[in-house]
């Protein structure tokens, strides 16, 4: 081998060592870096699920918490209206006791010359034949009643709604009075109607033979002349019991 060959193969030697070197250290510098990195991206990772796990729960929470309070609100709103019904029931009440006093002071110079009280089966306002012979008798009085005006109260029990009740003993009346106006031809500006419901209960409504009392309608046949002969005409059953 000649001189030149040897130094040749030495300087290729050097450069080999000198690379694999190189390619070492740059792994042994990177190697590291690489591992941190993937460190900090698991980290990242856990955080990112952490955060979302956070959020979920307290997007939950907000749920429940509106929940909660829509409920609450619903029922205070409830409450209330609860609350403005009994109102309303009760002034309708006191309206129509007012009503009633109101007219009974008008009548402080009648008194009366034939009266009745004509019942009613359950949730009915249909005339039963025996109140229809009562409101004959007191019919017959007529005549005999100069300046008369006839009252005519209906009244229910204290079964069901209370309006349904005052509408009931509305038509009740009604009833009296349509039949009185059509066999006694009775002019309407002769009769005073009263619809008192359950207002004015003339027996306790915790018993059957009670409420029946209470559905019937009261009729009185007045005058404001002459002596108070008062002639209570037929008390029928009416169907009631």
């Amino acid at each position: 081998m000649t001189r030149n060959a040897v130094v040749f193969a030495t300087v290729l030697g050097l450069a080999a060592s000198v690379g694999c070197s190189t390619k070492k250290y740059v792994k042994q510098q990177t190697t590291p870096i690489i591992e941190k990195t993937n460190e900090l991206d698991d980290l990242t990772a856990k955080n990112t699920n952490a955060i979302k796990d956070v959020d979920a729960r307290a997007q939950q929470g907000i749920t429940d918490v509106n929940q909660r309070a829509a409920a609450a609100d619903q029922k205070a709103q409830a409450a209330g209206q609860q609350a403005g019904q009994a109102q309303e029931l009760a002034t309708q009440a006191s309206n129509r006791v007012t009503s009633l006093q109101n007219t009974v002071a008008n009548l402080d110079n009648y008194h009366p010359v034939a009266e009745t009280t004509v019942h009613f089966a359950f949730n009915q306002a249909n005339l039963t034949k025996k109140a229809e012979e009562a409101l004959d008798q007191l019919a017959s009085e007529i005549p005999n009643a100069p300046h008369y005006i006839i009252t005519v109260e209906g009244g229910a029990d204290s079964v069901g709604d209370r309006d349904y009740n005052y509408d009931l003993s509305q038509r009740r009346a009604s009833a009296v009075i349509q039949y009185l106006a059509g066999k006694a031809n009775v002019p309407a500006h002769k009769i005073y109607l009263i619809g008192l419901g359950e207002d004015k209960p003339v027996a306790d409504n915790k018993s059957s033979a009670g409420r029946a009392q209470n559905r019937r309608v009261d009729v009185r046949l007045m005058t404001n002349t002459g002596e108070q002969t008062s002639q209570p005409a037929q008390q029928p059953g009416g169907g009631a019991r």
